[in-house]
């Protein structure tokens, strides 16, 4: 059962996000956020909501778009960008030296939900996702957390097969792109930049400043690249 301390009214979570009361309700029939009770709703789902998605104020990059600069931070040709695109995404890319914005920007590269199932069935998701890995940022990684990649035609499929159930605190994090998997498994394996855009919109403050840290590192490295 929930305590008072899990749970926030409407004008809480208005408040949290910076929006209006019916901006909340659209956003909890969305299932972006969970309602517990009319009025009434899960603080974590609220608290993940404002980490990946932050105030709205910052504009954010469609799916293909947020794909193209995670390839070109990572140093990778990103797919189904025209020169025109890319030319324009590297020079929004040069001026970014927030990494909170940018792991803002690049929120939409995937819809995230959590879960949670049968303490045996961590391992079996694993197999059908794909998993950037916390240990290449010097994070601990834990068996029974489970955060990765999963198409987004596969999800409701693995969902059944699996008996995962919604749950805003749960250990499973799948993060559902219509990116082509291939392609998401090649930048995952290239660099750290993927896992790094992951952890800056932890809950986790450790994390979370990690994976800023090496964002701020590629942001970096990307405008000095560019200078020559």
């Amino acid at each position: 059962m929930s305590t008072r301390d899990e749970l926030l009214t409407v004008q809480e979570v208005s408040e949290l996000l910076g929006v209006e009361a019916r901006q909340v309700r659209l956003i909890a029939e969305k299932g972006e956020i969970t309602r517990v009770a009319r009025g009434i709703f899960d603080r974590t789902s609220v608290e993940r909501y404002r980490a990946e998605r932050g105030s709205g104020r910052t504009r954010t990059w469609a799916e293909h778009t947020a794909w193209g600069a995670i390839a070109l931070l990572s140093g990778a040709a990103p797919l189904g960008l025209g020169d025109t695109q890319r030319y324009r995404l590297r020079a929004t890319l040069i001026g970014i030296t927030d990494p909170g914005e940018l792991a803002l920007r690049l929120r939409d590269r995937a819809a995230v939900t959590t879960w949670s199932g049968h303490r045996s069935v961590s391992d079996r998701v694993r197999e059908q996702i794909v998993v950037p890995g916390r240990r290449r940022l010097g994070l601990v990684e834990s068996d029974d957390v489970v955060d990765g990649y999963l198409g987004t035609e596969a999800l409701t499929s693995v969902v059944q097969r699996l008996r995962l159930r919604r749950d805003p605190a749960g250990p499973i994090t799948l993060r559902c792109t219509s990116m082509d998997l291939d392609f998401v498994a090649y930048l995952a394996r290239f660099n750290r930049t993927l896992a790094a855009a992951d952890a800056a919109t932890s809950l986790d403050p450790r994390e979370r400043g990690v994976g800023e840290q090496h964002l701020t590192q590629r942001l970096e490295l990307f405008r000095e690249n560019a200078g020559r």
